[in-house]
């Protein structure tokens, strides 16, 4: 599993078109079942996306088609991780693997 700390790097480009073809493209990926959850930072200075990527290659490579990485609006830090506890709740996610 991977976290996705993205920070915008050039804020004139973050267009409302260019957040709606973001949006559009990370949708694909929920619908694959590539990306778990994600959303906005407060204050809004870039997002986090939690991935299920099976490696970091190809998670390198599904930011890389990013339309905000491609316009240059933004940067990411990838870190791996292993969920080891969870409540109750979302124990299920201690089973992805």
């Amino acid at each position: 599993m991977f976290l996705v700390d993205m920070q915008f790097t050039d804020l004139e480009k973050i267009t409302p078109e260019l957040t709606d073809a973001h949006r559009a493209y990370l949708a694909a990926q929920y619908q694959n079942n590539q990306l778990m959850f994600g959303g906005r930072k407060v204050p809004r200075t870039g997002g986090i996306l939690l991935s299920l990527h099976q490696d970091k290659a190809e998670l390198v490579a599904m930011l890389a088609a990013d339309p905000f990485m491609q316009s240059g609006a933004v940067s990411y830090s990838i870190t791996e991780f292993v969920p080891v506890m969870a409540a109750p709740k979302y124990a299920e996610v201690l089973a992805i693997r």
